[in-house]
């Protein structure tokens, strides 16, 4: 099984687990999440991000400062914005939060129904689920020396002919650098792994 379709049936699989919606950002580093994903009512989402709640949310502070699993209800860090009381209004009265991973790359996730409290068995599996995510995504530590160099000639501004010129290749074994390169950072786009290369100090 490819990382890809890794990530798409662990996705699949926790949002079966959470009726009215889940979310998780695998591996923050410098505020910054590798990869994010959010099934949450639109409308409660388009407030969260208008009104910056992220930085107020207690379950995003709760995931700083603890890791393993907790239902909402468990938290006790205090929620002056009443974000707990604003999500109940769009069905998610019960959740849960996972955390896992060192501190410089922290995986926090959450999920939410409107029925009933989790149970424990599917908190346990929700946060296997997060874990399995958590280490399938691990961010490379380097990359290869022609996968920097591709890199980082087209940071500087280079056109794929330009740089392959450079390097004394061909442009499609230019393309095939760029190609794993963004594979590596999990990348959709090589704009996006040359950010992400520089965030990682590999570039």
């Amino acid at each position: 099984m490819s990382m890809r379709s890794g990530i798409e049936l662990h996705t699949k699989q926790l949002g079966a687990m959470a009726p009215s919606g889940f979310f998780f950002a695998l591996h923050i580093r410098f505020a910054l999440p590798l990869l994010h994903h959010q099934s949450f009512p639109q409308e409660w989402a388009d407030k969260y991000t208008e009104e910056v709640y992220a930085l107020r949310d207690p379950i995003i502070a709760w995931g700083f400062s603890e890791v393993g699993s907790k239902r909402w209800s468990e938290i006790t860090i205090p929620d002056p914005f009443d974000i707990f009381g604003q999500a109940a209004e769009h069905g998610m009265i019960y959740g849960l939060a996972v955390s896992c991973g060192h501190m410089k790359s922290r995986t926090i996730a959450s999920a939410a129904r409107a029925d009933r409290e989790f149970t424990d068995d599917e908190i346990t599996e929700f946060a296997r689920l997060i874990q399995m995510l958590h280490d399938i995504t691990e961010p490379p530590k380097s990359l290869t020396d022609a996968q920097i160099e591709a890199l980082r000639l087209i940071a500087e501004g280079d056109r794929h002919a330009a740089a392959a010129a450079k390097l004394n290749i061909s442009e499609s074994a230019l393309k095939a650098r760029l190609t794993s390169a963004r594979n590596s950072l999990l990348a959709r786009t090589t704009a996006e792994a040359i950010q992400r290369a520089r965030d990682y100090r590999l570039l």
